[in-house]
């Protein structure tokens, strides 16, 4: 009788051509499976087939009488040793003596109790959570870190709020209730009316004298004033033929061109007026710029008190890019448009021309109006020659005891629309 001769065992390798072939290999973190028949695994796989980080996330479940597991292949539930080695497992056949080994996936199956499962009917808290909640939900559940951390930055930011929220309202309440609503409503009157002078240094309404009414100790302190001796000698010591190529260059405006054409002969009145134009000069530049990375950004000839002067009261410290920066606003800008106008009114006898400051400030003559007339200034139309025997109207604006009522621009227009 002849011998039965077995067939020789090969090794077949499957590889990995499928993530739904993959082998799964489980074990229990609570024991030892007595009676594996009894157990019921359902095996769910991601449909995010894009993301390659998630695309590989599966999650296992199983049940039995008494309890049910899950387990899955990412978060902090993962076992690490998945990552660290692989797995295989091998399916021989007795018949072929060929035995086919495929990449195995190990899992850690945790029990799920009640409290924790979810019900297969839902409930009345399920049914009433919004799209928000439930997408919230799920990147509790299956989110990366990224997304957890903006879901949590988005839960405090929304619990600051409410709490701001009601915060505010009730001390709108108080408010209401200890002053009432007719105060209210002519406070906010009298603020809108105000707007305009935010931006103003004080105002002495009740003075005797025009230079009283903006003093020149708020735009320039003696400290300040002492400074400005060297960087204006260039002014105070000015030629004809300097100020000639100042115009062929255009290096400094129409209004600090006709200011040194005009200063005085007196060495005290020339000097203090020299200052006061290098002063306006220097406002002038510092407005048509809209942010300073730097504080020696000014030009190296301003003295160190008067640059701290103007990054201080004429510009707004920013945080950008991991540096700091000074930036000149719309406010800032307003701000420097009242400065020049006053420091023009301390040099031109409190009489000035607004159309020339206005185009050398690059200014609408809307804005410009709306500027003086909260500075109280009275506003009139004059004829100015111009070359080749033409004339255009320019405005004037002056400063004069009493002072005329401060008007927005807002009054102007709603008394228009009455009219």
């Amino acid at each position: 009788m002849a011998a039965e001769v077995l067939p020789s065992a090969r090794w077949l390798y499957r590889g990995e051509p499928d993530q739904s072939q993959r082998a799964v290999l489980v074990q229990f973190s609570n024991g030892k499976l007595q009676n594996p028949d009894n157990m019921h695994f359902i095996l769910y796989n991601s449909k995010d087939t894009t993301n390659p980080r998630k695309r590989t996330q599966r999650i296992l479940a199983a049940e039995t009488d008494r309890l049910s597991y899950v387990g899955n292949n990412f978060g902090t539930g993962a076992l690490k040793c998945n990552t660290l080695c692989r797995h295989f497992v091998g399916i021989l056949n007795k018949t072929s003596g060929q035995m086919e080994v495929f990449d195995a996936e190990l899992f850690n199956m945790q029990p799920l109790f009640s409290d924790e499962s979810l019900e297969s009917k839902p409930t009345l808290e399920s049914q009433t959570k919004t799209f928000r909640e439930k997408m919230d939900s799920c990147i509790e559940a299956f989110g990366t870190t990224k997304q957890k951390r903006a879901l949590s930055s988005r839960r405090m930011n929304k619990v600051g709020n409410e709490s701001l929220n009601l915060a505010v309202a009730k001390a709108a309440e108080d408010i209401i209730d200890t002053k009432g609503v007719n105060a209210l409503v002519s406070d906010a009157i009298q603020d809108d009316l105000q707007d305009d002078s935010l931006y103003l240094p004080p105002c002495y309404a009740d003075a005797a004298k025009p230079e009283d009414v903006y003093k020149f100790e708020d735009i320039l302190s003696p400290e300040e004033y002492e400074a400005l001796a060297n960087p204006s000698e260039v002014f105070r010591k000015v030629t004809s033929e300097e100020i000639l190529k100042m115009i062929e260059e255009n290096s400094h405006c129409s209004f600090v061109i006709e200011a040194l054409k005009s200063l005085p002969s007196s060495e005290e009145s020339r000097d203090r007026q020299a200052r006061c134009i290098w002063f306006l000069d220097t406002l002038i530049k510092l407005r048509a710029q809209k942010v300073i990375k730097r504080k020696s950004a000014l030009g190296p000839g301003i003295p160190h008190i008067i640059n701290n002067k103007l990054l201080k009261h004429f510009t707004c410290l920013t945080y950008n890019n991991g540096s700091l920066r000074n930036l000149i606003s719309n406010s800032m800008k307003a701000k420097i448009t009242a400065y020049v106008i006053i420091l023009a009114l301390h040099m031109n006898d409190f009489q000035i021309d607004l159309t020339v400051l206005q185009r050398d400030l690059k200014l609408s003559e809307k804005r410009m109006i709306e500027i003086a007339r909260a500075m109280r200034l009275k506003i009139s139309k004059r004829k100015v020659s111009l070359a080749a025997d033409r004339e255009e109207d320019h405005r004037i604006g002056t400063l004069s005891i009493p002072l005329p009522p401060a008007q927005t621009m807002d009054r102007q227009s709603k008394r228009r629309k009455i009219t």
